[in-house]
């Protein structure tokens, strides 16, 4: 296959790369160096490669890269900063959520989707909107809570 050349926006930075057209997104983002996008099942079940691609959460190994061409790819790594965390960041730390961490990425993902599109969401729309994405540690409690917690500091002034 021929490669092709395309450009893509990701946390802000700008990536010009050639490449094969069969590559998946996911695949292309961890070349890149993006390691907070992991890899998990390569078949969209279960979240961990979440990003958001033109504001939309998607599973990043179900895209294939010249589809996001052009696009603006947010990572969880891009949502803030260690010294100025997103307050789904911070949400997450503070209430436990963070097990052994290799959902946490997709789950704030998934979250940042629900709070863009619903400020003040259920605990049953949490939980739908988190639904394709697994975690095998902590149960959910605790990442529905920070969720929670994130969604009232952002209602109440917070960055979004």
């Amino acid at each position: 296959m021929k490669p092709q050349v395309i450009t893509l926006h990701i946390n802000g930075r700008t990536h010009n790369i050639a490449l094969s057209p069969n590559l998946t997104l996911l695949t292309v983002l961890r070349d890149l160096g993006y390691t907070d996008v992991k890899c998990g099942c390569e078949k969209g079940d279960c979240g961990a490669c979440a990003i958001l691609l033109n504001g939309v959460a998607v599973n990043s190994c179900l895209v294939l890269a010249w589809q996001a061409d052009e696009g603006e790819i947010i990572t969880a790594a891009g949502l803030g900063t260690i010294e100025n965390p997103h307050p789904l960041q911070t949400a997450f730390s503070d209430a436990g959520a963070i097990q052994c961490g290799y959902c946490t990425p997709g789950m704030i993902i998934s979250a940042k989707s629900l709070l863009d599109q619903k400020p003040h969401p259920t605990e049953a729309e949490i939980r739908d909107a988190i639904s394709g994405n697994l975690c095998r540690c902590t149960g959910y409690a605790q990442i529905v809570q920070a969720i929670q917690s994130a969604a009232e500091k952002m209602a109440d002034g917070g960055e979004g």
